[in-house]
């Protein structure tokens, strides 16, 4: 009989590939998934510790269970992740009803542990695995049919940003081997599969540290020669280590989609220095006008950090400076969170919680009107649309530019996995409306 298991995810899209091998690997053991907690056998969070809050999330979900595994003892709970990384046998400690612990070097050994775990053994795994052994534990995934997959290219970060706990989480920066990448490529785009995301905590670093292998710009170019593959993109991309070679990947490679996500974190180089980013803010510029000459149509995404320690009022107005000069589509920014065992943690927070607020409420406002700007200058233009599925309401179909942005549009499902084009008639805050021209016919390529 089978038994069932209800997984939670939180934090960045590397967590997201995660839970789909440990969905993989609990598949193959005889589990089955169920969206309700109270159904299951087995209950698994996958977790993030970038920020306090997210971190707390975690706890305050698991505090959920508790109740449950007090009326059924043989309810398995687990944590994974990125808090379970950083916590270990705390975990255990913690919270005595929990039952397993693995972190992000050992969701291969699940299966075991949950086996464990039916013995009653409660047992946290936290060790970080060598180079070699990292390598073949790459996960592949079945395509289950997707129009749209994320590929992993490497793993763990070596830029030890002095406020990110990822290097400490994931471990030290590994690139997969190129072969490897593009054997998962061409089998992904043989079934169907029309758009890879290539993932990694800093793709633009990929192969730096392999002797022989190729630099991230020439995988780009790899990959962008396997047939059937209609759009290319990639995240997360760290600015020091943008190339000029990886720049003219967006001027010369048809299928690579004009939207970038480009961290910058602060506009000020004194603060800049302190977050260990390794680039100025003129150098960050230098780049985004280098990337706008090769592809004219690009838009760029960012993350900004606002309340960093020591931040004066005069370093968070050139943030806002840098924002109107670049004008990002998107950003996703955040007040400065404290993580335990980063170099950050030993700064001072001089700047009162009310103060932080109000300059975060002052930057939301600046990028809400930049973001309005520009994507209101879509509405009357006809678009090229990857349809990806049929959209939760009114039956619609759902589909995103090369600009990673959502249009709704009614069609036959039909063209679910093709570019059509799209005229957009309306545009709103986290998404388009569009609808199809009378003669508009399917294209090959995003062009």
């Amino acid at each position: 009989m089978s038994k069932f298991f209800y997984l939670e995810t939180f934090g960045c899209q590397m967590n997201v590939v995660d839970s789909e091998q440990i969905v993989d690997l609990l598949q193959a053991g005889g589990y089955r998934p169920v969206d309700e907690p109270e159904k299951a056998d087995l209950i698994l969070l996958n977790t993030c510790s970038v920020r306090d809050r997210a971190e707390r999330k975690v706890y305050g979900h698991l505090g959920r269970f508790k109740p449950l595994k007090q009326r059924r003892p043989d309810l398995i709970i687990g944590v994974g992740g990125c808090v379970a990384q950083q916590e270990g046998e705390r975990l255990l400690q913690k919270l005595p009803f929990v039952d397993l612990v693995f972190g992000t070097h050992n969701i291969h050994r699940l299966p075991e542990m949950v086996a464990g775990a039916q013995r009653r053994v409660r047992l946290a795994e936290t060790r970080f695995l060598d180079r070699e052994t990292r390598k073949n534990l790459f996960p592949e995934r079945s395509t289950d049919g997707n129009i749209t997959r994320f590929v992993t290219i490497m793993q763990g970060c070596d830029n030890f940003c002095s406020y990110c706990i990822v290097p400490h989480v994931r471990g030290r920066e590994i690139s997969r081997p190129s072969a490897d990448i593009l054997d998962e490529v061409r089998e992904m785009a043989a079934r169907g599969v029309r758009e890879v995301t290539l993932l990694g905590q800093n793709v633009n670093s990929y192969g730096a540290n392999e002797p022989g292998e190729l630099s991230f710009a020439q995988l780009l170019h790899e990959v962008h020669e396997v047939e059937g593959l209609e759009r290319i993109r990639f995240t997360t991309s760290h600015p020091k280590d943008l190339s000029d070679d990886l720049i003219r990947c967006f001027g010369e490679l048809p299928k690579l989609a004009t939207h970038l996500h480009l961290p910058v974190q602060c506009g000020s180089d004194a603060v800049l220095e302190k977050m260990n980013r390794g680039y100025t803010r003129e150098e960050y510029l230098t780049k985004v006008q280098r990337l706008k000459e090769a592809c004219p149509d690009i838009r760029l995404t960012s993350d900004i950090i606002v309340g960093f320690p020591g931040e004066t009022e005069e370093q968070f107005e050139q943030t806002l400076t840098l924002m109107e000069k670049v004008r990002f589509a998107d950003v996703f920014s955040f007040l400065y969170s404290r993580r335990e065992g980063t170099a950050a943690a030993n700064l001072e927070e001089s700047l009162p919680p009310q103060r932080k607020q109000e300059r975060f409420d002052r930057l939301l406002t600046l990028q809400q009107e930049i973001s309005t700007r520009i994507w209101e200058q879509d509405v009357g233009r006809t678009l090229p649309v990857l349809v990806e599925g049929e959209s939760r309401q009114n039956g619609e179909l759902f589909g995103r530019t090369t600009w990673n942005r959502i249009v709704h549009f009614e069609a036959d499902s039909s063209l679910i996995g093709r570019i059509v084009l799209v005229r957009v008639i309306a545009s709103m805050k986290n998404s388009q409306r569009g609808e199809m021209p009378a003669s508009a016919e399917p294209m090959r390529r995003t062009g």
